[in-house]
């Protein structure tokens, strides 16, 4: 694990962009291809404006969406796929394939469908973020550490729905939705690396804990500390309480 500290949010995602794009070319270098997990929320704003910048051979790389609120349209401002839509695969019309968590179809269904297809694409980089109360995707604490299934249906706590509402995405707390699919914490560590992009001083406890604690599912983020190529790129704030 490697930790990389930036002055601010904008570095951040240069630099944390920058270091996907260079995973990304050397799989297609070596493979012909490359297999991408990308993450969603505002921490992931500047990441992803920075990686669609990079000069990629997108025809050689597809995509995979790591978590959706359950029975959330595509329309609603606070869709993941509509995040991924408008800020990623639009971005890159010439993107091999996107595989979206479509939140509105049979829950269960959905989850299986995915799992099948992520099992057929071993992924070469997972963009990620983590959350106010350390949950990685939307596997709040306690987290699932050991479930293969690379799927899941999960039922989202209080404090990770008040962070959807305090970034914006939902007009009062009765809006955010109480489940969501997410894919699973084993699947997230079966990718080759992964680089998490940890702005924002609201963060900086969760960081903390992530970091400097042991491995717990109480800390859901905490379990990166045990993958051999997973990198973390914090701002100033939310690295402001880490010890070293």
């Amino acid at each position: 694990m490697n930790i990389f500290t930036l002055e601010n949010p904008i570095e951040l995602g240069k630099a944390a962009g920058a270091a996907a794009a260079e995973i990304i070319t050397k799989s297609i270098n070596e493979k012909g291809k490359a297999h991408i997990i990308l993450a969603t929320g505002t921490s992931q704003f500047e990441t992803i404006k920075q990686l669609v910048k990079e000069e990629i051979d997108w025809r050689k790389v597809i995509m995979f969406h790591l978590d959706e609120y359950i029975g959330m349209s595509i329309n609603h401002p606070a869709s993941f796929r509509k995040y991924l839509k408008e800020r990623f695969i639009d971005q890159v019309p010439e993107l091999a394939a996107a595989y979206l968590i479509n939140g509105e179809a049979d829950p269960e269904e959905e989850r299986a469908r995915l799992g099948d297809l992520i099992r057929q694409h071993p992924i070469d980089v997972a963009l990620v973020g983590i959350g106010e109360n350390g949950h990685l995707a939307f596997n709040d604490p306690p987290a699932d550490f050991d479930t293969e299934e690379p799927y899941l249906l999960v039922d989202l706590d209080k404090q990770c729905r008040e962070q959807q509402l305090g970034e914006g995405w939902f007009n009062n707390l009765e809006e955010v939705p109480l489940q969501a699919i997410s894919m699973s914490i084993q699947q997230i560590l079966k990718s080759d690396h992964i680089i998490c992009s940890v702005p924002d001083g609201r963060k900086a406890q969760a960081v903390k804990n992530s970091l400097e604690n042991e491995v717990s599912n109480r800390f859901p983020a905490s379990i990166l500390q045990q993958h051999d190529h997973c990198r973390f790129y914090l701002d100033s704030s939310s690295a402001a309480l880490l010890s070293r």
